[in-house]
């Protein structure tokens, strides 16, 4: 166990405007630096700080933009296709809201858009690729999720034919990745047809073990739904490949639980927050992928009903540092213990 996560990192996505610094890639990775993170997640799907276009088609401007970062001794952790791969899989009832995260000239055409969206998360393969990255994060899309709560009873084999169309749609991009040499991790969530272990486990099996297919690793959303977020780790580790470091709480009242009545978001049972602000148990979470060896980044995605972004990106650097673990190189029963030939271990037990 010598692998340490790196960090701390964080997420553009959420910070992103029209006023310095928040408008340009040279003014935020600035200011990102200067709270103390050594890594950013670049959204893919904004031109004020990412070409995505120009990164799938020019080495020198992904050099450009890994030397931007570089100047402040930033690391770029991911490209983030969230908005993008949403939108390889929509079902109709979704169609209308999720217009919204494309061009206005494909609204209303969801053939066209989905197109348009298979383009774009195959580009961020090769844009990865020019960035020397290992993996990229995004979501599943979600065919099936209007379906989740069974009344009425859902049809013999509606499930399974969801999750075959699904496959379908991503097998050909993974294909794309693989060749790429990147990862994909789809972040396992609400909304999306993968949003636990089990679904996850059927997408997968759907896609025959694809060996790009991974997890993006968020606990604020297992939280959220009352899983066991520590033993995900247990079952799943060997396909985290990206973490997203976020809070939430769990508050259930006589009124409301997991499903928050359309609550917004402030009256909500279930709610993201700042991180320290939450109940997640992130000393358990570093624990656990530091004992599994992970060595990818922790990556702050800040969501919070409550607290200014500002505020929770200021926070959240020294958080993600102070949990951090450097492995240690042997245990303590090592040093108690010591070391012994194989004939006095054999003397030790009388043969």
């Amino acid at each position: 166990m010598t692998s340490s996560i790196k960090g701390p990192a964080l997420f553009l996505a959420q910070f992103l405007g029209d006023e310095a610094p928040f408008n340009s890639l040279p003014a935020i990775v600035e200011w990102a630096a200067g709270l103390g993170y050594k890594g950013v997640q670049i959204p893919t799907w904004d031109a004020r700080v990412f070409d995505l276009d120009k990164a799938a088609t020019s080495q020198a401007y992904c050099d450009e933009v890994t030397s931007i970062c570089a100047a402040h001794s930033v690391t770029i952790t991911e490209l983030s296709c969230h908005l993008q791969s949403q939108l390889v899989a929509v079902h109709p009832a979704y169609d209308t809201a999720f217009d919204a995260f494309a061009p206005e000239h494909l609204h209303g055409k969801p053939v066209e858009r989905q197109a348009w969206a298979v383009d774009q998360v195959t580009k961020v393969a090769k844009a990865s690729q020019n960035l020397g990255l290992k993996g990229a994060v995004g979501f599943t899309g979600s065919l099936a999720f209007p379906y989740l709560y069974p009344w009425p009873q859902r049809p013999a084999g509606l499930i399974d034919e969801a999750f075959g169309e699904l496959a379908r749609r991503w097998k050909p991009i993974l294909d794309i990745y693989d060749d790429a040499g990147v990862d994909l991790g789809f972040e396992i969530h609400p909304g999306e047809d993968v949003f636990d272990g089990t679904t996850f486990e059927k997408f997968l099996e759907a896609l025959d073990d694809h060996p790009r297919c991974k997890i993006t690793y968020d606990p604020s959303h297992f939280l959220l739904q009352q899983m066991d977020y520590l033993a995900f780790i247990d079952i799943y580790h060997d396909r985290i490949s990206a973490f997203h470091v976020k809070d939430a709480e769990f508050n259930p009242t006589g009124r409301q639980g997991v499903y928050s009545g359309y609550a917004d978001w402030t009256d909500r049972a279930g709610r993201f927050r700042s991180l320290g602000d939450g109940q997640v148990d992130f000393k358990g979470i570093f624990s656990k992928l530091t004992q599994y060896g992970f060595d990818g980044w922790a990556v702050l995605e800040w969501e919070c009903c409550l607290k200014h972004p500002e505020q929770g990106a200021s926070e959240g650097a020294p958080f993600i540092a102070d949990h951090i673990i450097r492995p240690t190189e042997r245990a303590f029963d090592d040093f108690a213990g010591g070391k012994s030939d194989p004939a006095a271990l054999r003397k030790m037990m009388g043969f």
